[in-house]
């Protein structure tokens, strides 16, 4: 094969330039992202249940919904929340790939079955079922700073003019508003002049019904008519009322002398909010939030430069004095992380080209692995549209490190070449034609068992596996185009260009010659006393591979590092049932500090609802707090790391307030926080109080795990609360009935919902409620009245009694169990699996059996990885194995190659110590690699030891030969490799801390390998041959001698 494309150079060229075209075409529609398509698919499930506590809400709503839904297909877990605001969401999270369209529909048929044991209210408001992105792309803040455009106006018009548009963008998940909620009719009525005109909330209420309602009138002229008609006209009724005044004017009842009195008469009517559950400010100003979420699939850049666009259009059509902001691209971070990866892309490629030279001080050698650097990477692309991959961190980390190793296999063609065209024996061609003789198996092997390593991780389910797969089948290609290339367009190339190497006159090549002789004479006298030492090369090397595994095994390990994405979220928590007021003031003292910090560019603000607990309760607010770009805030001092652990220690000096701040989950839409995200579940049903008693226990007691620096919990399961004790005998004896009296405590304290009306093209609600001062105080339920039989009014303080109780103002439950949510912080130096398995012993100390415990987030797919990561290993290395062994024809080779294997993991594992970085999944991915990198080198010594075994020569003499030989190759191509992935090791900005631990990995395991393992190397050879040939040999042939026919006779 080589042979044909050393005699014709320009086929081989037209073949390369095809595959450089192929593949730049589709480097263009490709997507991009931070990361392949894993964060799991979620459902999720809403429902409403005016006026209702949260523990109702939970036992009527929640309860019935989960008990279907629970063990739909592909669910991996399910949390919900119900609030005291009547609101119940539940989201259910499936596995990895499964199908989100086919997952809605399952978990909708399935709420369906539970819809007959719900509440009529909850049924009438409507139970949406819908796939929920939970990957946040960006968030928007519409502003003004005219008094009239307040956050009501800004949250509708928003909703109205903006969210419409952006959803129907491609890529857009969905879009959510925070701020005010939807308009609404809002009818405010005063006790008094209902008690006086002797009215109930229930006459209002059949009123509303009667008076606002949808009219279908017919035509006139429509046939049959008794005459020819020449015209038939639709008629028109206005039924529907649409302005607080139209409303004022339904009528409640007649009054003597032919007057009315209408609604106006007992109410304030005005076009109010659904809900005043939240508001939200940027910088300390009123705002509407919007956040866009991101469709699973799409590219995160595309959305986030679509979603720019569109609001540029739509801000030429905004009132005068409103304006809006980017507050939060995290598009922004993808973006920047990229940049730097191909910048390190740049370096290795440069580095790796600087150490060819100095290997070979050859010019013309050097440019040869250079170009077949890009035509391997760039084809590389088309592949990656085939497999559905997109540009993301993994799939560039891949072609960093393929630079190494596609040029791996130039440098080993054209070092051979240059070797044999300077012993002047052969011309150009005949030099290469040889050594494409020799080196052509090598080459082969390499490629196959590079394969070997990197395809089975394809078979891998789960995130972990989606991200080995990502990585390693992006290595695999280039690995294949690298192979073909060295077989084709390499030789054709050093046939046209190789020269014979002159003697260096410049003295770096001088002092690096010199340095080299007397490394390999070194070596030689070092592998020669090995050899004649078995016993003491063999032990010295168990001991390492034990150290190795040792370390491998007992060293901390972690998911994905935390990167510093440029914001950041502060949870902020009151005392029990403190008020939206009160918590907005904290609020503004904690932007004041926010703001004080130079490296914070926007803080935006949601009082009212919880980012942590993942639902609305008046105590609880949620800062998303952004900061200046990387290169304004250099040096770890500015970095969101320990902007986070100032604003948690500043923050202490708010009294009224838990403050707790946290990085955002590394994979974004995995979890709420970069914390270890705990679920604290009542197994045992012991209510609220105990639930929160264990989960402050826990916190009380981190001190006995030195591993964790804080825990936090936003739970609280002692809210102040009244319980309204009727009496039912004086409510009879009274002529009252049950009904009457329940009904207007809901419409006057619940703010019931009555029908719609129409404003703006859009419908919306009518809700009835008492005015704000009717229901400030508990004294305020008291003078209600209800109307008896006898048309008299009786107040509510005849028949009830107040007491005072504690509730929960927001029931969280995961898995069907009543849950509260903790994160836990490991301490600094302390990686996440040390973190987990202090808080499991944490929890097992202190709370005993009553209590189970589940993992959630990101700290789930950790707890799932470990299983996942021994099989990838392990299969990898057992594909090698069998590779080698079909190659080779021979068991105990492969063996010889594989043993040089624990010398890398001791690299790996050091490289953490020294870095004090945990193993992460980058540095297993990096591990894998080494199995192929480590196993190359040994392939080179062995395969030429095994030649010079054929040719005669003593197993002992081949293995000195081999390694002689075969030095300078390894070294380039490791030293190539090394320096070349430097840049990864000592990254800064963006993603840095991903590329350090992936860097860290390789460099260290490569350095380690190219060390030790060609040292020992030769030994394993002559042990494995020894065995092969002694023992196993005389086996297999004394087997065969007895199954002779000879032998039978």
């Amino acid at each position: 094969m080589s042979k044909f494309f050393i005699n014709r150079p320009i086929f081989a060229t037209v073949i390369a330039i095809v595959m450089v075209l192929v593949g730049l075409v589709t480097i263009y529609t490709l997507p991009v992202a931070q990361f392949p398509d894993i964060t799991p698919p979620t459902v999720q499930v809403t429902a409403v249940y005016p006026g209702a506590s949260a523990e109702t809400v939970a036992k009527t709503v929640g309860v019935p919904i989960e008990e279907q839904v629970n063990g739909v297909d592909g669910m991996i877990y399910m949390s919900s929340s119900s609030s005291s605001s009547g609101q119940y969401t539940l989201t259910v999270t499936f596995e990895v790939g499964t199908d989100i369209d086919m997952a809605t529909v399952l978990v909708q048929n399935r709420v369906n079955i539970a819809q007959g044991n719900l509440p009529e209210a909850v049924i009438q408001q409507g139970i949406i079922t819908k796939k929920q992105s939970t990957n946040i792309v960006m968030f928007l803040a519409l502003e003004s700073d005219n008094p009239l455009y307040n956050s009501l106006y800004l949250s509708n018009y928003a909703k109205l003019n903006i969210t419409d548009e952006l959803s129907r963008l491609p890529g857009v998940g969905g879009v959510t508003v925070f701020g005010a909620d939807n308009y609404s009719m809002r009818i405010w009525l005063d006790p008094e002049l209902m008690r006086i005109r002797s009215l109930t909330p229930a006459d209002v209420y059949s009123a509303i019904q009667a008076q606002n309602m949808e009219v279908s009138a017919g035509s006139v002229g429509q046939p049959p008519t008794d005459t020819d008609e020449a015209f038939q006209f639709t008629l028109v009724s206005k039924g529907r009322l649409s302005t607080p005044e139209e409303f004022g004017r339904i009528i409640i009842k007649s009054l003597p002398g032919g007057e009315y009195l209408r609604l106006r008469d007992i109410a304030t009517i005005d076009l109010g909010s659904a809900t005043y559950n939240t508001t939200s400010t940027i910088n300390g100003k009123e705002t509407a939030a919007i956040a866009i979420y991101q469709l699973p699939g799409s590219n995160s850049l595309d959305v986030a430069k679509a979603v720019k666009a569109k609001m540029m259009d739509l801000s030429r059509y905004f009132p005068n004095d409103v304006q809006y902001k980017v507050v939060l691209d995290t598009t922004q971070f993808v973006s920047a992380s990229i940049d730097e990866v191909l910048v390190t892309f740049v370096e290795t490629s440069l580095i790796v080209m600087l150490v060819i030279l100095i290997f070979l001080q050859n010019f013309r050698a050097m440019i040869i692995p250079s170009l077949t650097i890009p035509v391997s990477l760039i084809a590389t692309f088309a592949v990656m549209k085939l497999m559905g991959f997109s540009i993301n961190t993994l799939t560039l980390f891949g072609l960093v490190l393929a630079i190494a190793i596609v040029v791996d296999d130039a440098i080993v063609v054209v070092e051979n070449s240059t070797r044999l065209i300077d012993t002047g024996k052969y011309s150009r061609k005949e030099a290469v034609e040889k050594a494409m003789e020799e080196i052509t198996s090598p080459v082969i092997g390499v490629v196959l068992v590079l394969l070997a390593v990197f395809i089975p991780t394809a078979f891998i389910g789960g995130i972990t596996g989606e991200l080995y797969k990502q990585f390693a089948l992006t290595i695999a290609v280039a690995t294949v185009f690298s192979g073909f290339n060295s077989l084709t367009f390499t030789p054709a190339l050093c046939a046209l260009f190789l020269q014979p190497t002159r003697e260096p006159s410049f003295f770096l090549y001088k002092w690096f010659n010199k340095g080299y002789g007397a490394t390999l004479n070194g070596y030689v006298k070092v592998i020669g006393s090995m050899l004649r030492k078995p016993l003491v090369s063999l032990s010295a090397f168990i001991v390492l591979a034990l150290a190795a595994f040792y370390g491998f095994a007992k060293w901390p390990t972690s998911f994905i590092p935390q990167e510093d994405q440029g914001y950041f979220i502060v949870s902020v928590q009151l005392p029990n049932a403190a008020s939206m007021e009160r918590t907005r003031k904290v609020c503004d003292d904690l932007n004041r500090i926010i703001q004080s910090y130079p490296e914070v560019e926007n803080a935006l603000n949601i009082v009212g609802f919880s980012a942590l607990q993942g639902g609305s309760s008046s105590n609880s607010a949620t800062f998303f707090v952004v900061l200046k770009p990387w290169d304004d805030r250099k040096g770890k001092e500015h970095s969101v790391f320990n902007v986070v652990e100032r604003l948690n220690r500043d923050a202490s000096v708010l009294q009224e307030a838990i403050v707790f701040a946290v990085n955002p989950p590394a994979i974004s839409g995995l979890g709420v926080s970069g914390g270890l995200e705990m679920q604290l579940e009542d197994r045992s049903n012991l209510g609220a109080g105990e639930l929160e008693s264990a989960a402050n226990a826990l916190i009380g007691n981190i001190g006995s795990e030195p591993a964790l620096m804080q825990i936090n919990s936003m739970f609280q399961g002692n809210t102040p609360q009244y319980t309204l004790n009727i009496d039912r005998d004086k409510v009879e004896m009274q002529g009252l009935t049950l009904s009457s009296v329940f009904s207007a405590l809901s419409y006057y304290m619940g703010s019931a919902y009555v029908n719609d009306f129409v404003e703006f093209g859009r419908i919306y609600q009518v809700k009835l409620g008492a005015q704000a001062g009717a229901r400030a105080h508990i004294d305020d339920v008291m003078k209600l009245s209800v109307r008896n039989r006898d048309g008299s009014m009786v107040p509510f303080s005849s028949f009830t009694q107040v007491e005072e109780m504690m509730g929960l103002n927001l029931v969280s439950r995961y898995n069907m169990y009543s849950s509260a949510a903790l994160t836990a912080i490991p301490a600094p130096g302390i990686s996440s699996s040390e973190g987990m398995a202090a808080m499991e012993r944490l929890v097992r100390n202190t709370l005993g059996t009553n209590f189970g415990y589940s993992w959630t987030g990101e700290a789930y797919q950790e707890s799932r990885s470990g299983s996942t990561v021994g099989l990838i290993f392990g299969l990898a290395i057992l594909i090698v194995i069998l590779v080698l062994a079909a190659q080779y024809e021979s068991w105990t080779n492969p063996i010889a190659v594989i043993l040089s294997l624990p010398t890398a993991i001791l690299g790996t594992v050091l490289g953490c110590i020294v870095m004090s970085l945990s193993i992460s999944i980058y540095s297993q991915i990096g591990l894998i690699l080494l199995i192929a990198l480590s196993a190359k080198n040994a392939i080179l010594i062995i395969e030429f030891a095994m030649d010079y075994r054929k040719q005669g020569e003593s197993i002992r003499q081949s293995a000195m030969e081999a390694g002689r030989l075969r030095l300078r190759p390894i070294l380039m191509t490791s030293f190539a490799f090394i320096f070349g992935v430097l840049p990864l090791m000592f990254a800064t900005g963006a993603g840095a801390e991903s590329r350090i631990a992936l860097g860290t990995a390789v460099v260290f395991g490569m350095a380690m390998n190219t060390v030790l393992g060609t040292l020992f190397v030769p030994n394993f050879y002559e042990l494995m041959e020894t065995v092969q040939e002694r023992w196993l040999s005389k086996v297999f042939k004394d087997s065969g001698e007895k199954g002779t026919p000879d032998s039978a006779d």
